[in-house]
């Protein structure tokens, strides 16, 4: 027994493929050391290994496992997530309903009945729920990963053959190489920079340093009127800040439906946001109190300063793929930095694969998850990817929300498209008003856009309360190809915010809604 185990030892550690370490890195990667189930011998080639452990590179590997996949995961950040779970998406959130939930004690409740005093913020206790909710879904994703066995390595990849990846260990050991069948970059993106503005996530800060500041400042500053910036900007309003956001568009979120785009500017500007549109930001200086800021007209004019304690870059986010060693397997970028694929997600390397925010594309989460998912089906022998981007939505979590899916009306007068308006606002909906008091809840409107020689619905466009949710009914519209009369004859409960998106599809099918 003891002479088979040795000849199984020694036969283990001839297979060992490695940037150096020998016994050392075997040991490692027998897990012993802080290494996630890692494997270096040539006989435990992996099927598939995914560079990046974001909402795309997780859920693509857990898939693949489930279709019989071997998998590597290798993360730099030491949690799995990525930008999404752990400094964007979920703490953004967790901070956008804990302030929501302080803005209506202090705003909204009197109205309702219910009375109470002495309400203030504990912001190291808001800091804390945020933390814990962050923490527990990271070690949720590592509970998946074992239970679908999944190999997990912390540290950065790069990319040093076709079927090979250097990973460089978070602990600072020694690089070890893996062999691969398949790569799949998922590295997600980074902060956008601005020239002339230094981020130091004290008091120039991106959003990642907008969800840990340690106090309320009193002045905030936005740069940028996109999805992170307004949100963000939310939050620290409601806490008390002041905050002005300059955009360098004469809009904000340029990417919605104009119509739309006006109305939620209204609305920000009565919830006491202030906004200086058009308007170009040439750079910034550390104060003894803040942060002051030079801007000028968009057109061009005379120079300006705006003082603030907190300056918040969010001007949007580039594809990451620093270091991945794709000019030494010929992996092509676009002029914008993306990694170009085809459409089954195919580098110009073959077996190599990318999805999520290194490609075309909207840089969302859900995105990366679809692609992920379609991907590796594709590299488990299924059939070709097929992603239908018009049935996938955006949605800002603001209060009240908006979200969208499928054409704007820009677009559609862009492609030539005739099409139907129906338009019907949340005063029209019984539960709207039975929510409202002061106007919080009434607010907004569904927009649905249908074929005008069809009735096809080609879009739908939602400011409101639980905008978020609603807007899945368009998704599933538009990706079964229903029409607005569809929506219009299909019975929703009543009485329920949805009935809006009915009533707009009477307005865009038949002319007219009932309610308005």
């Amino acid at each position: 027994v003891i002479v088979g185990r040795l000849i199984m030892l020694v036969s283990r550690l001839s297979g060992v493929r490695r940037a150096g370490g020998g016994l050392q890195a075997w040991w490692r990667g027998s897990g012993a050391i802080g290494w996630r189930g890692f494997a270096t011998g040539a006989d435990e080639k992996s099927d598939l290994v995914v560079i990046g452990g974001g909402p795309g590179g997780y859920v693509a590997a857990i898939k693949g496992a489930q279709l019989g996949l071997k998998v590597t995961v290798v993360e730099k950040r030491g949690a799995l997530g990525g930008t999404c779970l752990n400094v964007g998406c979920i703490p953004s959130k967790a901070l956008l309903h804990s302030s929501h939930m302080y803005e209506e004690a202090t705003s909204s409740f009197k109205d309702h009945g219910i009375m109470v005093s002495g309400v203030q913020v504990d912001l190291p206790t808001m800091m804390k729920q945020k933390s814990t909710a962050v923490t527990g879904l990271t070690k949720g994703i590592e509970g998946l990963f074992k239970k679908n066995k999944i190999k997990y390595l912390k540290g950065t990849g790069s990319i040093t053959s076709p079927n090979e990846v250097k990973v460089e260990p978070v602990d600072g050991s020694e690089p070890v190489s893996l062999a691969t069948k398949n790569i799949m970059i998922a590295t997600g993106s980074d902060v956008m920079p601005l020239p002339g503005v230094a981020i130091d996530e004290e008091r120039i800060v991106s959003s990642t340093g907008a969800l840990k500041l340690k106090e309320v400042p009193k002045k905030m500053v936005v740069i940028g009127g996109g999805v992170i910036g307004l949100e963000m900007g939310s939050v620290w309003r409601r806490l008390g800040s002041e905050v002005t956001v300059v955009e360098f568009l004469d809009r904000i979120c340029p990417g919605l439906d104009r119509e739309v785009s006006k109305e939620f500017l209204k609305i920000l500007k009565k919830q006491k946001m202030k906004f200086q549109l058009s308007t170009k930001v040439m750079g910034a200086e550390l104060t003894s109190g803040g942060v002051s800021l030079r801007v000028q007209p968009a057109a061009g004019g005379e120079e300006s300063t705006i003082d603030a304690d907190v300056v918040l870059v969010a001007i949007g986010r580039r594809p990451y793929t620093d270091k991945l060693g794709l000019e030494s397997v010929g992996i092509q970028l676009d002029s914008r930095g993306r990694v170009e694929v085809d459409e089954a997600f195919r580098t110009s390397v073959p077996n190599i694969f990318a999805i999520g925010d290194v490609i075309r594309g909207p840089m969302l989460a859900h995105k990366a998850e679809d692609e992920g998912i379609v991907c590796v089906e594709h590299i488990a022998g299924g059939p070709a990817p097929h992603i239908n981007y018009d049935a996938i939505p955006g949605v800002i979590y603001t209060e009240p929300e908006v979200a969208d899916v499928g054409k704007t009306e820009e677009q559609l007068k862009e492609l030539g498209i005739e099409y139907k308006k129906g338009v019907f606002p949340f005063m029209a909906n019984s539960r709207a008003r039975a929510n409202d008091v002061g106007g919080h809840s009434a607010v907004g409107m569904v927009k649905m856009l249908a074929d005008a020689k069809t009735d096809k619905l080609l879009g739908m466009h939602i400011i409101g309360k639980n905008a978020g949710e609603m807007i899945h009914e368009g998704c599933m519209a538009i990706e079964y190809g229903a029409s607005a009369e569809d929506l219009a004859r299909t019975c929703h409960a009543h009485p329920t915010l949805s009935e809006a998106l009915r009533e707009s599809a009477m307005a865009a099918s038949f002319g007219k809604p009932i309610h308005f």
